[in-house]
């Protein structure tokens, strides 16, 4: 083992004694220690990860990535090592954080035990060249490994959300902008637009806030309209994006691959540049002349016949439908909608999320995994 970076200068390389120990020898003790630890906390964490892979996605390449770099941490984890623990002397066994007692769903467990997980790699990175030559540079390329990882694991899972989403709730300002939002969740509503062009920023991000954590525990999925600022602030799922606003190349730049983002389309032209740039779903329409947006001409049902036939991704009809015409977007070909009026200003949202959906559910969404 390499211990010559533990060569104490100070002394000109006369072994200290402390207590019956070399200094030398009470630094390699307590390097032996945290390496063991956070050998443990790696392991353990990509175990918790594996397991939703596995079982939760039924996922065989993420599930074995996942046991790879186990087996892989599992052979720096030497019986020296091993034999440096210490748990009755160790004082962090009592250390906890409220944070760490609950979960809100399982997008923040598994993002919560990648960063336990990446923590910990870099602890053995740096320790672990004190320990042998080899191991800081392993462990770096390993914490890459697991940042790809995460990557690809959390970007599907708001993938899998968004295939399953039925009905889309985009928001308007409102007194009962929260109570309602949270009805629409409680008849089954899994994806939520946070749109508000009025408000200041301060009250904004506070909503924002609200709705995160709303969105969260009930296992929806939270965009924001435009503003890739307040996505990022509040940890959104993405963002939804009009035809004025940035290109969605410099968006992704920002927000990184594991967000999704929005398009908003008017006719088949806006459509297939969307595709083109890699949006992840779009908006089609208005279907029929709205006030949310006012002076835009409808778009009509032929373009929702259309994107039934050539939209190769998760898309979702909009612009003034409600109970009394859903049926008519569902016989155009929509398996999707989004609605704003008929939730927003519902008496009953719950009920009306409902009976969307029962309609919705006529019809299974196409997978585009």
């Amino acid at each position: 083992m390499n211990w010559a970076a533990c060569y104490d200068k100070s002394t000109n390389g006369v072994e200290v004694m402390v207590g019956g120990y070399s200094r030398n020898g009470q630094i390699q003790q307590v390097v032996c220690r945290i390496l063991d630890a956070n050998l443990d906390r790696a392991r353990e964490g990509l175990r918790i990860i594996e397991e939703w892979c596995r079982f939760g996605l039924n996922d065989s390449n993420l599930a074995s990535q996942c046991k790879h770099l186990r087996q892989e941490i599992a052979h720096w984890h030497t019986a020296e090592l091993r034999a440096a623990r210490d748990t009755l002397a160790d004082v962090g066994t009592d250390l906890s954080h409220p944070q760490e007692e609950t979960r809100q769903d399982i997008l923040a467990l598994l993002q919560a035990n990648f960063c336990r997980v990446q923590e910990a790699v870099r602890v053995l990175e740096e320790y672990g060249k004190l320990y042998h030559p080899n191991m800081g540079k392993a462990f770096k390329q390993m914490r890459y490994q697991i940042y790809t990882l995460e990557t690809n694991l959390m970007g599907y899972e708001r993938h899998r959300l968004l295939q399953r989403s039925q009905l889309y709730l985009v928001t308007s300002p409102s007194e009962k902008l929260l109570e309602n939002v949270e009805a629409a969740l409680k008849g089954g509503l899994t994806l939520v637009q946070y749109r508000d062009k009025e408000t200041n920023d301060s009250t904004r991000l506070a909503v924002a806030q609200k709705l995160r954590q709303l969105c969260h525990n009930y296992g929806a999925l939270l965009i924001i309209n435009d503003r890739i600022d307040l996505a990022i602030a509040v940890d959104a799922d993405g963002v939804h994006l009009g035809q004025e606003d940035m290109p969605i190349a410099t968006a992704r730049q920002l927000l990184g691959p594991q967000r999704l983002i929005g398009r908003s389309t008017t006719n088949p032209q806006e459509m297939q540049q969307a595709i083109a740039e890699a949006a992840d779903y779009i908006g089609v329409g208005p279907v029929y002349e709205t006030p949310t947006k006012a002076g835009k001409a409808a778009a009509g049902l032929e373009y929702v016949s259309y994107a039934a036939k050539n939209c190769p991704i998760p898309w979702f009809a909009i612009g003034g439908i409600d109970p009394n015409n859903i049926n008519d977007v569902i016989d155009a070909g929509a398996q999707r909608v989004a609605v704003v009026r008929s939730l927003m200003q519902a008496e009953q949202p719950t009920l009306v999320a409902q009976y969307l959906l029962s309609q919705l559910n006529r019809v299974q969404p196409k997978a585009h995994l």
